[in-house]
């Protein structure tokens, strides 16, 4: 017996009620009232990813516990149990001045958590030995094979069990050698989601996280499975709350930059003077990806006013910046040899001739303080804290202080966060989570432990957002529209489910509700309850319908897979 959950969806002004099973029965404990209540048609009781949610209906500026669960929303990954008590202790706006600062915040339960994950401190280079050592060990195996046993009476009746054995053998320790490889990848997925979980340093998470999906570097192209790893934790954390020139510079010498958009192979064209003789058989020919998109998705935007020459020209400025053996050593090099050493003429600049790495530098500068680049950071920024539809004259004033502060990206946010915009009605629960940000949110406002297995990680991406997985380098959405598919609300309220059936490592409602004080109320006082606490309001219409019985643990599951638990 399954419990069914009924929906509208709407076509071309055509509403159809639709019927599909959500989660297995036994595993809610033989709550059998759930299949009859959320079998209902009735459209009010139907829920919807594109109803208002209660809170955004009210009118009048924000409460201060509205503030508060606001900045947490957006701020950070949700609120864990205490949390809004502890911004209204200090103060919306000191908590804020204070995550622009994490540095000075104790984050002594990330250092836990990464204790856990030794490939988290490997250096690049171990790094690179532990990805590459499945194909050294094929390698080896084929130029050097085990020197043949001595011949014996019944050598040739043992010969193919002996061959099995060793086939057998070479290939354990090549699965074992090309698991722990691949651990390099899931570490980082687990301890991303673990971080936004646990990390009190929550603005500074939320920053990596814009960040690492401004400059998208897919996990699947070659050995981009460990060079994430030095991406993540030595380009991204350390400037992003830094300024956007150190950030761009930071990114483009990156390894995985340049392997993801194939700079690492750009060279100067035969025709070309370069700034050192080439060896035989050195590539020839400039290659465009990382110079169109350094242009379009990560400074100016597509409308910042470049042209296709502008593209060449600026490919050829990074000719001979490029990696040492990508698969074995992945260290950022610059060879002459391969930089062309031409003038150049970018957005109107002038590059003279006989330059070598100062020519990509250049570039970066010039970028990081074109006024088309402030315009599209301060779109991106202020999209992502306040609204999908940026209001133009936020957009304009962060867009100043960027140019003013020469890409401070403090300042800019603190000039978004102070912004009568930011903490307008229309905010408010105005913005849908990403799956990231739902499934950290839940875990947070379960006040979940980290999940030091990969399963959490498994869950953002069946819901769409495998980390590190997009393939297109402009990232995944930044608004909310493309999360809702026809399927998203059923695998969103599957996730709640999940939660509530104990299926979640590190989760346990029962000890969440003696946390927060509901395990001993009656179960209607613990329904309101349990809503004030994870959405901040009433109970809704189509979440009353659902709730006239049950217990508290599918309460919970269902709060969490309402629509009004998808907005932040």
């Amino acid at each position: 017996m399954t419990i069914t959950m009924a929906w509208t969806t709407t076509t071309k002004g055509s509403t159809a009620t639709s019927h599909r099973p959500v989660f297995p029965l036994p595993l809610l404990g033989g709550l059998a009232w759930a299949g009859a209540a959320c079998a209902t048609t009735h459209a009010a009781s139907t829920p919807t990813l594109t109803a208002v949610a209660p809170a955004t209906r009210r009118v009048g500026a924000l409460s201060p516990d509205e503030r508060a669960r606001h900045v947490l929303n957006r701020l950070a990954f949700g609120p864990r149990p205490g949390d809004e008590a502890a911004v209204r202790s200090v103060g919306v706006d000191r908590w804020i001045a204070r995550q622009l600062e994490p540095d000075s915040i104790d984050d002594r339960d990330v250092d836990s958590v990464l204790a856990r994950f030794p490939t988290m401190s490997l250096a690049l280079a171990d790094a690179a030995r532990l990805y590459a050592r499945p194909a050294a060990l094929r390698a080896a195996s084929r130029s050097d094979p085990t020197p043949p046993l001595p011949m014996s009476p019944c050598a040739d009746r043992l010969a193919p069990t002996l061959g099995r054995l060793e086939a057998r053998a070479d290939s354990l320790v090549l699965t074992q050698a090309e698991r722990a490889g691949s651990r390099l990848l899931t570490d980082l997925q687990a301890t991303k989601l673990a971080r936004a979980v646990v990390s009190r340093r929550q603005l500074q998470e939320v920053m990596v996280d814009f960040w690492e999906n401004h400059f998208s570097v897919y996990s699947g192209k070659g050995p981009e499975r460990y060079l994430l790893l030095p991406f993540d934790r030595d380009v991204i954390r350390p400037h992003a709350l830094g300024r956007f020139r150190d950030l761009l510079g930071a990114v483009a010498h990156s390894p995985a930059m340049l392997y993801y958009l194939d700079n690492w192979q750009s060279a100067a064209e035969p025709e070309r003077p370069t700034l050192a003789q080439r060896g035989r058989g050195a590539r020839r020919g400039i290659n465009e990806n990382f110079g169109r998109e350094l242009l379009e998705l990560h400074t100016l935007g597509v409308d910042g006013g470049y042209t296709q020459q502008d593209v060449i020209e600026v490919a050829r400025a990074f000719t001979g910046w490029t990696i040492e053996d990508p698969e074995r050593v992945g260290r950022f090099v610059f060879r002459p040899e391969l930089h062309d050493a031409g003038p150049k003429r970018i957005l109107g600049d002038s590059l003279p001739a006989g330059r070598g790495v100062e020519d990509g530098e250049a570039v970066l500068t010039l970028l990081a303080r074109h006024p088309a680049t402030a315009r599209f950071i301060a779109t991106k920024l202020v999209r992502r804290f306040v609204s999908d539809t940026p209001p133009g004259g936020l957009v304009k004033r962060a867009a100043r202080t960027f140019r003013d502060s020469d890409g401070d990206i403090r300042a800019v946010l603190r000039t978004i966060f102070s912004s009568r915009e930011f903490s307008s009605r229309a905010a408010y629960r105005a913005k849908i989570k990403s799956p990231f940000e739902l499934v950290a949110s839940a875990l947070r406002g379960l006040g979940a432990a980290a999940d030091t297995t990969p399963r959490t990680v498994q869950l953002v991406a069946q819901l769409g957002e495998p980390l590190y997985g997009h393939d297109a380098p402009n990232g995944y959405p930044e608004t909310g529209a493309p999360w809702l598919g026809s399927g998203a609300l059923l695998s969103r309220i599957n996730l709640g489910l999940a939660l509530a059936a104990g299926q979640v490592p590190g989760v346990a409602v029962s000890r969440w509700l003696k946390q927060v004080g509901f395990d001993r109320e009656p179960y209607a006082q613990q329904v309101d309850a349990i809503v004030a606490e994870l959405l901040d309001g009433p109970v809704p219409a189509e979440l009353r319908a659902l709730l006239q019985r049950g217990d508290a643990t599918t309460t919970v599951g269902l709060v969490l897979g309402s629509p009004d638990f998808q907005r932040r």
